[in-house]
């Protein structure tokens, strides 16, 4: 006889962690960043509101959390030869150079990712590197809008 646990254990209710069927740990171990950030995006605006949060580095913190929580490998701060990555995400596929701004655009970002240069730092990593632009809308409390670039 089969059990009724899983059924009950495994719903796919609206306030859980589904989307569109997949979990987010599989649409992140998938490789479709879009989807997982549009992902986090919904989660982030689920988190109740606290003071001290207007700040890029709160929004950094959080990112290394859950990254690290589903076992990949980030850093923050990676030093390059012309400046500061803010985090870097190293899955088994893939090298995601990720800059973020607060209260600004993810053009801004990924315009700083270019100038900087950033992916070359890891260009003997032997992975792909995609450039992530992200922008948090300090107002909403979550991600505004991003830029994917490979």
């Amino acid at each position: 006889m089969k059990s009724l646990l899983p059924n009950y254990v495994a719903s796919k209710t609206p306030g859980n962690h589904y989307y569109g069927g997949l979990s987010f740990p599989v649409i992140f171990r998938n490789g479709d960043m879009d989807s997982a950030l549009r992902r986090l995006q919904t989660f982030l605006s689920t988190i109740p509101y606290c003071d001290n949060t207007r700040y890029e580095g709160h929004y950094q913190q959080m990112f290394y959390i859950i990254f690290s929580l589903l076992g990949s490998f980030v850093d923050v701060e990676v030093r390059t030869p012309r400046g500061r990555v803010d985090v870097v995400l190293r899955t088994k596929t893939t090298l995601y150079v990720m800059e973020l701004k607060l209260d600004r655009t993810a053009d801004e970002a990924m315009e700083q990712i270019n100038l900087k240069n950033y992916p070359e730092r890891f260009a003997l990593c032997g992975l792909p590197v995609v450039k992530v632009a992200i922008n948090f809308d300090s107002e909403r409390g979550t991600i505004g809008d991003w830029m994917i670039e490979k």
